[in-house]
């Protein structure tokens, strides 16, 4: 169990790329601190039941637009586990509009879910992983951290913003044995994803098969869906001792989307 001992901490983790990643963990024997609006005992048991002996599974239900409670639960980890070693930055909301008619309010909430909830979180976590001279900070990111599409101004915004921080947070823990990396999925079939699928379906007579092609086919050129157990693998290895000098990356695993 690479990461036996270890706490992590995952928000945005009751569904879709949160949950893969936290599941990944667990297997190599994290104890994890769930997060999410989402159903939280399904969670837990779906976590629960790929984990060792021994792991335990807890859930807080932070709304990580607000400070205080983002501030509770990286207090609450630390409370409940003694520390907090490995902090995965997940939680993400979407909102699609040309800019002009893109409403202020939820361009407001997309830059306070997908990007300043992880300036929040790293900066009170941050300094019990330096005292103990051990960190794991991993951002999910986006292609859209590191590519632009039309009518995503604020998730592109953030995403962009949220790859920037993480290059910088990277600079001023080089030294230390704190590492900040971001991995920037392409298509992932999450329930956010999912909603555009439907959106297509509905818009242009598709099945939901055809809907899912024609999005691969715009970005994609693997014409697959990355999954989130590919992704909970790949923060498996930026936390392992490997990864001990990969610092400030942004990794795509987005089937060959920024490669064209």
């Amino acid at each position: 169990m690479l990461l036996k001992g270890k706490v992590a901490l995952v928000t945005g983790s009751t569904s879709g790329i949160g949950l893969g990643i936290a599941q990944s963990l667990a297997r190599q024997g994290a104890h994890l601190m769930l997060n999410g609006f989402g159903d939280a005992d399904r969670a837990c048991a779906a976590v629960q039941a790929v984990a060792p002996p021994g792991v335990q599974v807890r859930h807080h239900g932070a709304d990580m637009s607000q400070v205080h409670q983002i501030e509770d639960l990286i207090s609450s980890t630390e409370s409940a586990f003694g520390q907090l070693d490995i902090l995965v930055n997940n939680a993400g909301i979407q909102h699609v509009a040309p800019i002009e008619d893109f409403p202020v309010d939820r361009w407001d909430a997309v830059i306070a879910i997908n990007l300043t909830s992880a300036f929040h979180t790293i900066r009170v976590a941050l300094p019990g992983m330096k005292r103990r001279n051990w960190g794991r900070i991993i951002n999910i990111a986006s292609t859209h951290g590191l590519v632009a599409s039309a009518n995503k101004s604020a998730y592109v915004a953030a995403k962009h913003g949220l790859v920037g921080m993480t290059k910088s947070v990277a600079l001023e823990t080089a030294t230390t044995g704190v590492t900040v990396n971001a991995i920037c999925p392409g298509w992932v079939l999450t329930p956010l994803v999912q909603q555009q699928v439907d959106a297509r379906a509905a818009a242009q007579g598709l099945s939901q098969e055809d809907a899912k092609k024609a999005l691969l086919a715009e970005k994609q050129p693997s014409l697959q869906f990355t999954t989130p157990e590919q992704l909970g693998e790949l923060a498996v290895f930026m936390c392992s001792e490997a990864a001990s000098n990969l610092r400030g990356a942004a990794i795509n695993v987005d089937g060959g989307w920024v490669a064209q």
